[in-house]
């Protein structure tokens, strides 16, 4: 299974005022994050390319990001609904059994009996847990990503081995 070299970090829904800043929704455990973050790579409508942040200051759940040369409206108003990504270098370090959601998504779902469940879909950020959505055609599988139902994650295998719980297919 291919890993992502890009993970993404945030994406931009509007400009804000008229001197180039740009309002992020963060896609992020930490927003603080991007403070320490020098450049992003930004893909959107005008393709892809690499910003270098100027400043960053923070809006409700917003980032607002800066970038340096553009200093006007006009040159921000076409990275509007742009995806903001950084190499894995510059990811946040995961903890043991973490795992990066763009790494989980086209896993192979097998349960712990061996039987086939389908493809890791979507991962659903809830209040307690994470749910993993796992699709076999039409018929759609949610799973708590809690120790209990999710044993084992391999990667290098492409493939998660989970435990069913009561009720829950």
């Amino acid at each position: 299974m291919a890993i992502n070299e890009w993970l993404r970090v945030g994406v931009i829904t509007a400009t804000h005022g008229l001197r180039g800043e740009v309002k992020v929704f963060p896609v992020t455990e930490d927003p603080g994050r991007f403070e320490t973050l020098r450049t992003v790579k930004c893909t959107g409508r005008a393709g892809e390319r690499m910003l270098e942040i100027a400043n960053v200051r923070y809006f409700k759940q917003y980032v607002l990001l800066s970038f340096r040369g553009m200093d006007r409206i006009e040159d921000v108003e076409g990275l509007v609904k742009a995806e903001l990504y950084v190499d894995r270098a510059h990811a946040l370090p995961l903890s043991e059994n973490e795992n990066y959601v763009c790494d989980l998504i086209g896993l192979r779902v097998v349960t712990d009996e061996g039987e086939e469940l389908g493809t890791l879909d979507d991962v659903m950020e809830t209040g307690a847990n994470d749910v993993y959505v796992v699709k076999n055609g039409t018929r759609e599988i949610l799973l708590p990503a809690i120790r209990d139902c999710i044993l084992k994650v391999d990667l290098e295998a492409g493939e998660m081995i989970v435990h069913v719980l009561p009720g829950l297919l």
